[in-house]
């Protein structure tokens, strides 16, 4: 358990009954007093095993909401509790060292967090076979396309074997069709290794096709606006863009946004 703030250990149980991640009265505001208020008034659960994505306009907060998670920035008030200390981040960018091959970048994570090295070594080989990158372990990061270079961020992840998984945008700079693959891909990586999910997203069909839930959030100061549950079965492949019902989603959504910018 992992607990952000400066409420009791009891206090933190009592938020995390049942949950992964709990958002309680959350507010983050930068620069003092006087400074900028990113969020304000963030009441969100987000339960074991769920994939909730989040959307919402520029400057939102959205990356400040998966940050606070992540125990990278503390709040300015209210609670942020986190079931697990098991957790992968994966930014907008690879952030691959260029000088490591594939299997070294993998390992990397795992390697700082003290790891022992048989035992990350399994785990890297196991992550690489994952994200279908087998052929590729002894590569470097410049002989890899964008997409490729994603699936290393991805497998460098769950060679920590996380519980929590928190994603800004990691596919934000990708090609259309690069972007549809890696949802697919990621949607199976979720099923396989049964991990919880906080996804931040520009896309509204993107958020809509991987979620369970959608988080719409306001204009900055970021509060919650609404949160929509996607009634899609999974698995989910990109026929299901076609669907009436995640067209219906999609519109819905993106009528919830125009209303909170």
């Amino acid at each position: 358990m992992t607990l952000y703030d400066t409420v009791n250990d009891a206090d933190a149980r009592t938020l995390l009954a049942g949950l992964e991640v709990s958002f309680a009265g959350v507010g983050k505001r930068f620069g003092g007093d006087d400074g900028t208020l990113a969020l304000t008034g963030i009441d969100l659960d987000i339960r074991e095993g769920e994939f909730v994505a989040v959307v919402g306009p520029s400057g939102c907060g959205k990356s400040t909401l998966l940050r606070l998670a992540a125990g990278l920035e503390r709040v300015s008030a209210g609670a942020v509790a986190v079931r697990t200390n098991s957790i992968g981040f994966i930014f907008q960018e690879a952030t691959l060292l260029p000088w490591r091959k594939v299997r070294r970048n993998v390992e990397l994570s795992a390697e700082l967090a003290g790891v022992p090295r048989a035992v990350r070594r399994a785990r890297v080989e196991r992550a690489i076979e994952a994200v279908g990158l087998a052929d590729f372990a002894n590569a470097l990061p410049r002989k890899l396309s964008g997409g490729m270079r994603m699936r290393v961020s991805l497998a460098r992840a769950l060679a920590l074997e996380p519980r929590l998984m928190l994603l800004d945008e990691p596919f934000g700079a990708l090609d259309e069709m690069t972007r549809l693959t890696m949802q697919e891909e990621l949607l199976r990586l979720y099923r396989d290794n049964a991990f919880t999910a906080l996804f931040i997203t520009h896309s509204v069909a993107e958020a809509v096709f991987l979620a369970s839930r959608v988080v719409v959030m306001s204009a900055r100061p970021g509060r919650v606006h609404e949160v929509i549950d996607v009634d899609l079965p999974y698995p989910r492949d990109r026929e299901l863009r076609f669907d009436p019902a995640f067209t219906e989603l999609v519109a819905r959504v993106s009528h919830s946004l125009k209303e909170a910018s």
